[in-house]
């Protein structure tokens, strides 16, 4: 999960207060918190491209994470290669 608590349309508090929360319930390492300052509505977690750009390769920014993630909490015996290109 990507939190980004500066936003033009001033959700930030609602960031900072999701980021405390997740300290208290989740495990290190099950969450990312990333902050975008002074980014736009929406920034995905992209530091070096725009939104309108970095927003076009979702794919490449979260897949990596997600694959890990799921060999992570894939049941014994489960087909972890077949799927990958």
């Amino acid at each position: 999960m990507t939190v980004t608590p500066v936003d033009n349309f001033y959700l930030n508090n609602a960031c900072y207060l999701l980021e405390e929360n997740l300290q208290e319930v989740a495990e290190e390492g099950d969450y990312v918190v990333e902050y975008g300052d002074r980014a736009e509505h929406c920034w995905n977690g992209d530091h070096n491209l725009s939104n309108a750009v970095s927003r076009l390769r979702y794919n490449t920014l979260y897949l990596p994470r997600m694959l890990e993630r799921m060999a992570e909490h894939s049941p014994p015996g489960a087909d972890l290669e077949s799927w990958r290109y």
